[in-house]
């Protein structure tokens, strides 16, 4: 089941993704010989108005395939017989209609939820933030230049930049509706640590990963294990732990840990680690709150762009060496984490169920919206280099040399998508 769910989220992704293309090679009179979800061989098709539909073995990508579109063909209905802004506006409507779909998922996730505002929680006494200035519930709009309308772009900015202690932080804040700004210099503090990760939302807090070394690895702990208590306060969720530690700082004092494992109950003492870190002495909202209809749509807005601009900063890393291969992550992967995501939310119901699936969707739709515009032969961000070229000189770049390019390109993308498939096997086995 929990694959069918992530087939069927490919399988909406992408073909909106196609039906971009189709519906701007139609509205150009372009003929269309075959619209397919899937690759490989079909597994059906059927034949209307001059294009055959077809649903193939394969549900990784999808094709509209059109009429002279790698050759020349001396019919009217060719793609390379329409003016170059005509095929530009073709080839870009792919990748622009992932980002109309991811907006449209928005519209409702936001609509259901809210968004996480990016508004102080705490403020440490003596720390950092209290010396600039700052107070709970003043509202973060930028840190050094970086526009923040969640509170995980904060995280992510902390993610995306080196922090050092010492460093200076322009921040604006908003604070009663008015606007101000101030330096935050960054100091070095002891962190204390359990050394693992959970996800934050409303299902149990369930262990995701234990670190190597860590406090609970050293406990005993496992990947799977669902923290019920803390120091005799139950905890329900990943949301109630993350508000246990937001109010209930680490110190390096021993605590008391109530967990299950195999429908059995324990109970571990547990003294954190400690680690040189730096703190920039405030945290921050991560939890969605309902808003009005104006303001879904303008965060819709945002949600899109949060998931762009994390995807090209992601990319950056990886051409940066930042990032290794066992981070990298492609269609099993992807369904190993909607599964994930299937068995911890439908233990909440429904709604969160769907919630998160959209949340993915959004997620997936965005990406494939970078990633089909990155300039590389054969994908859409390819072909449109070349058209641009053309648009610029006045006249194609020979057609047979391009086929040629964008074949090269093709057999690339295939040996990646070979080395993705092995990855994400020996990451999900071993």
């Amino acid at each position: 089941m929990n694959i069918i769910i992530a087939i069927l989220i490919f399988g909406l992704v992408i073909i909106f993704h196609e039906f971009g293309h189709f519906i701007l090679a139609k509205k150009n009179g372009i003929t269309v010989t075959e619209f397919s979800l899937g690759m490989g061989p079909r597994l059906a098709s059927f034949v209307k108005g001059g294009t055959r539909y077809s649903l193939k073995l394969f549900p990784i990508g999808g094709s509209c395939m059109m009429l002279g579109e790698d050759e020349e063909v001396s019919d009217q209905g060719a793609f390379n017989s329409k003016g170059v802004w005509a095929r530009i506006s073709v080839i870009a409507a792919g990748p622009i209609f992932n980002f109309i779909l991811a907006f449209l998922l928005s519209l409702i996730m936001l609509g259901l939820i809210g968004y996480d505002s990016p508004y102080i929680t705490n403020v440490s006494e003596e720390g950092p933030a209290a010396k600039a200035g700052l107070q709970k519930e003043d509202i973060i709009t930028s840190i050094n230049g970086s526009k923040i309308h969640f509170g995980r772009e904060v995280q992510m900015y902390y993610y995306f930049h080196t922090i050092q202690p010492g460093d200076k932080l322009e921040i604006e804040y908003k604070r009663d509706g008015k606007k101000y700004n101030t330096t935050l210099v960054v100091e070095q503090m002891a962190l204390y640590q359990l050394g693992f990760t959970y996800v934050s939302n409303e299902t149990a807090a369930q262990i995701e990963q234990i670190a190597e070394g860590g406090a609970l690895e050293a406990a005993g702990f496992k990947a799977g294990d669902v923290i019920t208590a803390i120091n005799g306060v139950p905890i329900a969720s990943g949301k109630e732990l993350a508000l246990y530690f937001n109010e209930n700082p680490l110190n390096g004092s021993a605590i008391t840990i109530n967990y299950i494992r195999n429908n059995l109950d324990y109970s571990v003492e547990v003294t954190p680690n400690v680690i040189q870190n730096y703190t920039t002495g405030f945290n921050y909202n991560l939890y969605s709150q309902k808003t009005n209809g104006l303001n879904v749509i303008k965060y819709s807005f945002y949600e899109v762009k949060y998931w762009i601009s994390s995807t090209i900063k992601s990319l950056g890393m990886m051409f940066q060496g930042k990032v290794s291969t066992s981070d990298l992550g492609g269609p099993v992967r992807i369904v190993s984490e909607i599964g994930k995501v299937v068995d911890t939310s439908k233990k909440y119901g429904a709604l969160n169920l769907i919630i998160q699936l959209i949340n993915w969707c959004v997620l997936l739709s965005a990406n494939l919206g970078v990633m089909n515009l990155l300039p590389i032969p054969a994908l859409d961000g390819g072909r449109l280099l070349f058209l641009l070229i053309e648009a610029i000189r006045g006249k194609p770049i020979d057609r047979e040399k391009e086929a040629y390019v964008h074949m090269a390109g093709f057999v690339m993308l295939m040996v990646l998508m070979v080395f993705i498939f092995y990855n994400d096997l020996k990451n999900l086995f071993f």
